[in-house]
C-alpha cells in the first residue's frame, strides 16, 4: 500500500474532479463543471496550482466580481436542474463579502454551488493586510462569519 501526501487544495481539487453523476439520459458527467477564481491575497490554501494540477478534468475560470462568479454558478445549476454544479472561491475580506448576497440567493433556492471564500491565515494574528475585513478584538471572527446564515455548510 501507498502513501499519498496531498494539501489539503490538492486533495479538494482531486476530489471535485473525481465526482460525477448519472444524467437522465443514462450517461455519466462530472458533477463539477468547472471553477471560478480569483486569486490573491487571502487565498491561502493554494488552490491556484491544486487547480492547475486537474486543469484537464476541473476547468477554471477567471472571474474579475465574485458576486457575479457566483451568480454564474448559481446560474448554470438551476440551468442543468440541480444535477451538476460549480465551485467559486475568492480572495480575503470584500472579495468573500462580495459572496454573500449569491449565497442567500442559492440557500433559498436550495441551488447547489461550492463557495471558498477566501480567508486570514489560521495560525497568524490580525495584521494589515490589505483589505483585511476582520474583528482586532476577536480573533476567531473573520468577514466568513456572514456566509453562516445563508449557506448550508
Amino acid at each position: 500500500m501507498t502513501t499519498t501526501t496531498l494539501t489539503m487544495a490538492q486533495a479538494l481539487t482531486k476530489w471535485m474532479a473525481a465526482q460525477s453523476i448519472r444524467q437522465l439520459d443514462g450517461s455519466v458527467a462530472s458533477a463539477f463543471a468547472g471553477v471560478w477564481a480569483i486569486f490573491g491575497h487571502g487565498n491561502v490554501a493554494g488552490l491556484g496550482e491544486a487547480l492547475y494540477g486537474q486543469r484537464d478534468s476541473l476547468p477554471t475560470f477567471r472571474g474579475h466580481n465574485e458576486q457575479g462568479m457566483a451568480h454564474a454558478a448559481i446560474a448554470y445549476a438551476k440551468q442543468m436542474n440541480r444535477r451538476r454544479f460549480m465551485a467559486v472561491t475568492s480572495s480575503i475580506g470584500p472579495g468573500a463579502t462580495n459572496m454573500v448576497t449569491a449565497a442567500a440567493l442559492a440557500h433559498v433556492n436550495r441551488l447547489p454551488v461550492l463557495l471558498l471564500p477566501g480567508d486570514v491565515f489560521a495560525d497568524r494574528r490580525p495584521d494589515p493586510v490589505l483589505q483585511q475585513v476582520e474583528d482586532f478584538a476577536d480573533g476567531t471572527v473573520s468577514a466568513n462569519d456572514c456566509f453562516r446564515p445563508v449557506s448550508r455548510y
